[in-house]
């Protein structure tokens, strides 16, 4: 599974700052105002080849009431989830007996802390850190989250103390084998219901009622001598609609669970009548992370033609980013439908983890640049010349030519819809990178030859005259 780092420390220290550099994003709200970050915000990071999961968390003030005690219990939830802790102090403040007891705490929780001090650019660091000693926490280190300056350094040695999976099963439970399928939505879509229609017995606790699954089980799964492991998730809502700390606990656990699947199974609400923003925010989750992914439109029966009708609707203009992905109408309750998305979790596996040569590509992008020509760039075409696969789950594509970083979003879009469809991927996303090689004559002079050289030395004359 993902490594999980948590950021804590007071109010107002750069934990927002520096998650977002983390995440490279700008999803937590920064500003010169203690406490305005009061629920915790995940975050995927990378660092080279490293991914992470990043939690930003409120301000610890040691003697938290009232508000400020709940939005404490949201940070050591945090904190007992995370494989290691950043404890942020800021530099320009020095150390005072908020960050004393908040040490103290968490040299009991047992996790790996690593002592950051902010807001160093102008600072002696040396005079500093000297005062860090006593936190007994170790040796500080010194970043200026707002420029970015030493942030990869202080990432690299907390990343070093996680251990790195050798291979993609690496953190999963020992039951996940074969295709891992998660099964994701918001609460009360009757995800815990298609689970045990899929399994043939009631394995996990389906009850009407949102917020019945707190966390991420693995269950496996053996159909037609092919091995799965179905995961069932906690439902995602808005977090304005979430009081229950537990429940934010738990959205951890299915981000994980996204990160984790072959296979993303995004359970819909027919009868609620609408494609929610949480049903489109989560689809974009998905999409983003590049697991493939099929639609699943429960609670299908029941409902007229008019009602069907303006599903369909609602997802055609809600959703027109998931035209890649199978959309199946189910009863999980009924099992009508669900039969079906066996079928078409492989087809979308299969997708995810297709193999291209690289002239076949090639062939496919002439053929793509034949009917359809990139755009002129200051009067020059952009040259889109070879193609190669550079990855697998979900599939990339890596075009090489020149000025590729002209070209609009438009076409980029237009190629990657070709490949999907002439390669007849089904139900993952494709991602394209473009890549433009050097110019082997840049800064290099035309050396003349003597004949060039006299014809130069004639036009010379004749212009003189």
């Amino acid at each position: 599974m993902l490594p999980v780092i948590a950021i804590v420390g007071r109010p107002n220290v750069g934990k927002s700052t520096l998650f977002n550099q983390l995440t490279r994003s700008r999803d937590a709200l920064v500003a010169d105002y203690p406490g305005l970050t009061r629920d915790r915000q995940y975050g995927n990071g990378r660092l080279g080849d490293r991914h992470c999961l990043v939690i930003d968390t409120g301000g610890l003030v040691g003697d938290e009431q009232g508000l400020d005690s709940l939005m404490a219990g949201q940070v050591w939830l945090a904190v007992e989830e995370a494989d290691a802790v950043i404890f942020m102090l800021d530099a320009r403040d020095g150390i005072n007996l908020s960050d004393e007891q908040i040490a103290r705490r968490l040299r009991r929780s047992g996790k790996p802390i690593h002592l950051v001090l902010n807001k160093m650019d102008g600072m002696d660091a040396s005079a500093v850190i000297a005062d860090t000693w006593a936190l007994g926490l170790g040796e500080a280190a010194h970043i200026a989250a707002a420029r970015g300056a030493g942030v990869r350094s202080l990432i690299n040695r907390v990343l070093a103390e996680i251990p790195a999976g050798e291979n993609a099963d690496a953190g999963l439970p020992v039951e996940a084998k074969g295709i891992r399928i998660a099964v994701v939505g918001r609460p009360n879509v009757g995800k815990s219901t298609l689970i045990n229609r899929m399994l043939g017995e009631e394995r996990v606790l389906a009850f009407d009622q949102p917020g019945t699954t707190r966390d991420s089980i693995y269950i496996p799964l053996q159909r037609d001598d092919q091995e799965y492991t179905l995961i069932d998730t906690a439902g995602v809502r808005r977090r304005s609609k979430v009081n229950e700390p537990i429940e934010k606990f738990s959205v951890i656990k299915t981000l994980q669970a996204i990160n984790d699947a072959h296979v993303v199974i995004l359970v819909l609400d027919a009868h609620s009548g609408e494609v929610s923003e949480q049903d489109a925010t989560l689809a974009g989750h998905i999409v983003e992370s590049g697991t493939a992914l099929v639609l699943a439109i429960n609670k299908w029966d029941g409902l007229d033609d008019d009602q069907r009708q303006w599903f369909r609707d609602q997802l055609d203009r809600r959703l027109p980013f998931l035209d890649f992905a199978e959309r199946y109408f189910i009863s999980a309750l009924h099992g009508s439908g669900v039969g079906d998305l066996f079928q078409a979790i492989q087809t979308a596996y299969r997708a995810a983890l297709i193999k291209v040569a690289t002239p076949e590509l090639t062939r496919l992008l002439e053929q793509a640049v034949h009917e359809h020509q990139p755009p002129l760039v200051r009067g020059r075409r952009i040259k889109l010349r070879y193609a190669h696969q550079g990855g697998q789950n979900p599939p990339v594509i890596v075009v090489h030519g020149n000025q590729t970083n002209r070209l609009p979003h438009t076409y980029k879009r237009y190629l990657a819809n070709f490949f999907r469809k002439a390669l007849r991927l089904t139900g993952t996303p494709v991602r394209m990178e473009f890549r433009t090689g050097d110019n082997p004559y840049a800064g290099r002079r035309n050396k003349l030859t003597p004949g060039q050289q006299r014809s130069r030395k004639r036009m010379l004359r004749h212009v003189k005259k």
